[in-house]
């Protein structure tokens, strides 16, 4: 491997200073406009002579912004990820302070998408111009893919980019959502279900006629299903295996819906179900599994017709190797930069490196700046994270690159 680049200033008060712009430009998620947060960023790469491209949706809504530096000769591709789009304030009375205020005190600066993860966008943003500017040293291509669509669940910037057209592979992800303790190698992935449970209406008060109750079957078939997710919990790889996947699957009954009034036994009830896979148990080992106990409830209730379900598609479960080039460079440069070697590990949720690994491009789903609130009131993050943070990445596209 290359020897990575040590002897550098990081340009910390710039990228705070970028944050702070990025914090004070409200981005929710399907709430705000997205135009005026990538214009922050379109500037910024503008007044560094970097040219950037803007993904757009069909029905011509921002979905993103894309820049790419290239090196001295062709090599690998690097994209960096990272999102301009936040969780919502939730109610404002919780905030000590305004929530898109980018106050720093106390070493922290504090606003809505500070930590998750507008921190990641502005350094991975310094982290292009320091290589563009060391362009002539290292080969390949690095790209900085900054996604507005990502709270949503719907990841349109990242679909729009990989899905294309033209569909884009790069040869390795890094995604610079919070949190520099670890490295995440991988997630959980996901599977849905939506299931309806059928009885027989009646009045309730008749005599004589009681009907079949579809809310107690429905209910019935809840604690069936979460007996399943008891013993899905056993199914977890040993953490000391080499490269575990440590979490095991599960299964989460998430809403249950029936009935309409107080007279009427309900003859329809229907339960969503969230259903989160590991390598071991992925989605058609999950389905089995799931059908297996409807069949089982089925036939305690005979002569209602069977429970239907819809299946919902969603992205597979996935873990880096230990000696994935990604996983050892990132490694190294975190260790050099923080002066220890980093645990690896998996996410319960699933994030856009499940969506790249359906895809069959490896990614690191989880390295960056430290900080809190996350989703929560209060967000922050804790500024002095900002150079060893950088100088980890920087070390890793050292190796990756020559940078």
């Amino acid at each position: 491997m290359p020897s990575p680049e040590t002897d550098f200033d990081v340009p910390a008060d710039a990228i705070t200073a970028l944050l702070q712009s990025l914090v004070r430009t409200p981005s929710r998620a399907g709430e705000d406009a997205m135009a005026p947060v990538l214009d922050v960023a379109a500037r910024w790469f503008q007044a560094h002579a970097l040219p950037c491209e803007r993904l757009m949706g069909d029905d011509g809504q921002p979905l993103g912004l894309y820049a790419e530096v290239q090196g001295r000769s062709a090599g690998s591709w690097m994209v960096l990820n990272a999102t301009l789009d936040t969780a919502g304030f939730g109610d404002p009375g919780t905030w000590e302070r305004d929530p898109v205020s980018g106050d720093i005190e106390g070493g922290r600066l504090h606003g809505r998408g500070g930590a998750d993860s507008k921190a990641g966008a502005a350094l991975f943003a310094h982290l292009l111009a320091h290589c563009h500017a060391r362009r002539d040293r290292w080969a390949g291509r690095l790209g900085l893919l900054l996604d507005v669509d990502e709270h949503t669940g719907g990841f349109g910037g990242a679909r729009r980019f990989f899905g294309g057209p033209p569909a884009r592979r790069p040869d390795g992800v890094l995604i610079g959502y919070p949190g520099c303790e670890r490295l995440m190698l991988g997630a959980r992935g996901f599977v849905r279900a939506r299931l309806a449970v059928a009885g027989e209406a009646a009045h309730a008060g008749s005599g004589s006629r009681r009907g079949a109750n579809a809310v107690l079957r429905a209910a019935a078939l809840a604690q069936a299903l979460a007996a399943l997710d008891r013993d899905l919990a056993s199914r977890a790889d040993a953490p000391d295996a080499p490269d575990a996947f440590p979490l095991p699957p599960c299964l989460t009954v998430t809403a249950l819906h029936g009935g309409a009034g107080f007279t009427q036994v309900p003859d329809r009830c229907e339960l969503l179900l969230d259903l989160r896979l590991t390598p071991a148990v992925d989605a058609a080992a999950m389905r089995e599994a799931v059908e297996a106990v409807l069949r089982a409830q089925d036939a305690t209730w005979p002569g209602l017709p069977a429970t239907a379900v819809h299946w919902q598609s969603g992205w597979p479960a996935y873990r880096l190797a230990d000696a994935h080039p990604l996983v050892a460079a990132l490694r190294a440069g975190a260790a050099d930069a923080l002066g220890r070697t980093l645990p690896g590990a998996v996410a319960g949720p699933s994030n856009i490196g499940n969506y790249l690994a359906g895809l069959g491009v490896p990614a690191l789903c989880g390295f960056g700046v430290a900080g809190g609130g996350v989703h929560a009131a209060n967000e922050w993050v804790a500024l002095e994270s900002i150079a060893p943070v950088f100088r980890a990445y920087a070390g890793a596209l050292g190796r990756l690159l020559g940078v």
